[in-house]
């Protein structure tokens, strides 16, 4: 079906490339308006031409509706955004990537290095889920151990919750910040 789209797509900007020359010519007065206008009623009023020219025109009528309400690429986006759909004899189950993304944030909350996180998820057309992660952490972390051990209970959660197969799990260390430490002078001033 992809490939009749492609041709119609082709098809349908061609005429309005060649229409739109046309009308660029007449404005500038390169082509006479007289003569024109001749050949288009010349080509309406016989009988075998104004068929075809009609039953072109309904075509593109067509073309240009499907185009503009029924927009297949919208369907395919829609369902992209929305997550992804797993099948089984019972019946049909739909898992956000929201919902992925907040697994991913409740277990990196789990570590106390980390301060801030977001989480942004991604998934083909095969369903490989790719997530990405953004962190603010301690200071005093070592991010090697944090990053790897954060990867592996990730997956291990998404694997647990949802059975989807994580391929990726990419973590950008965004900050490290360091807590501020209240002494008791402090605390009594205020």
């Amino acid at each position: 079906m992809k490939i009749i789209e492609k041709i119609t797509l082709i098809i349908y900007s061609n005429i309005l490339l060649i229409l739109s020359i046309i009308a660029c010519l007449l404005v500038f007065g390169w082509i006479d308006i007289d003569i024109t206008g001749q050949l288009i009623k010349t080509l309406i009023v016989s009988e075998a031409s104004s068929k075809i020219i009609l039953g072109v025109s309904i075509i593109f009528i067509l073309l240009s509706i499907r185009c503009i309400f029924f927009d297949p690429t919208s369907k395919r986006n829609l369902q992209d955004k929305q997550g992804i759909l797993l099948a089984n004899d019972n019946g049909k189950l739909m898992i956000s990537k929201e919902t992925i993304e907040n697994l991913v944030e409740t277990v990196t909350k789990e570590y106390n290095n980390t301060k801030d996180v977001s989480a942004r998820i991604e998934v083909d057309k095969n369903s490989n889920v790719k997530i990405y992660i953004n962190l603010i952490i301690d200071s005093e972390t070592v991010i090697k151990d944090l990053t790897v051990d954060l990867q592996n209970k990730i997956k291990e959660k998404i694997k647990k919750a949802t059975d989807l197969e994580v391929k990726e799990v990419n973590i950008s260390v965004k900050k490290a910040i360091q807590e501020k430490i209240v002494n008791n002078d402090e605390k009594n001033n205020s």
